[in-house]
């Protein structure tokens, strides 16, 4: 046949053998979709990495581990990351049925790009200012709202885990991540973007529940900007 005569002309086959022509298309849709995932993959875990540490989810989760139980923090702030990717990824994939496949290409060109230039221009705004040399003052915004929550102090870990996922969930509406991951998901493989994305906010939040106060002290917001 004329699909078997093609498919074989496409992957080399000497003849026209219609099992053979079959396999090596099905073959090249895997290893293409491989690619595809990969490559989604990379660049969701790698955009997470990059924004999350030193962000205020970060702190959160970081301030939160030293005064409760590790684990309970982990599992209430890993899960809001979770569910906030699976819901950003989600509305990724709507995205392109209401607009064209071009239009959201270029949107999310556009809205990285921006994202990217504005934080390079914070961070010279700072260097040129002699500003933010010093952890973020997203860590004592986040230390100032747990004060006011630990006048109500709970040993129960469903409590704590439950408050935990609360507030990284509010604190991560909205924010950079969120529409990147978007952003992301409208133009890439929703699930290479959902995994890497996933993987990216619990290697970040297990970094924050086991020396994030640390850290946070020692990562400068103007590092994080230039980051």
């Amino acid at each position: 046949s004329q699909a078997s005569e093609g498919a074989a002309s496409v992957c080399g086959l000497p003849s026209p053998n219609p099992s053979a022509a079959t396999g090596c298309v099905v073959k090249s849709a895997m290893t293409a979709a491989q690619s595809h995932l990969s490559e989604a993959f990379g660049e969701s875990f790698v955009m997470i990495i990059l924004t999350e540490l030193g962000d205020k989810t970060f702190f959160i989760a970081a301030l939160m581990a030293m005064r409760h139980d590790r684990l309970a923090v982990f599992a209430g702030a890993a899960s809001a990351l979770v569910a906030m990717t699976v819901l950003s990824v989600a509305m990724g994939l709507v995205l392109p049925a209401l607009l064209p496949r071009t239009l959201t290409h270029y949107a999310a060109v556009g809205l990285f790009t921006y994202f990217g230039g504005k934080l390079l221009y914070e961070a010279a705004d700072m260097t040129r200012k002699g500003e933010g040399a010093g952890p973020s003052d997203e860590l004592t915004e986040v230390e100032e709202s747990l004060k006011e929550l630990s006048d109500k102090p709970t040993s129960r870990k469903q409590a704590i885990a439950m408050q935990a996922l609360s507030l990284t969930f509010l604190a991560e509406w909205g924010d950079r991540s969120q529409i990147a991951t978007i952003a992301l998901a409208a133009d890439k493989d929703a699930l290479g973007v959902t995994l890497g994305g996933v993987i990216g906010h619990c290697c970040c939040t297990s970094l924050a529940v086991l020396g994030g106060k640390y850290l946070a002290a020692q990562i400068s917001e103007r590092a994080v900007h230039w980051a």
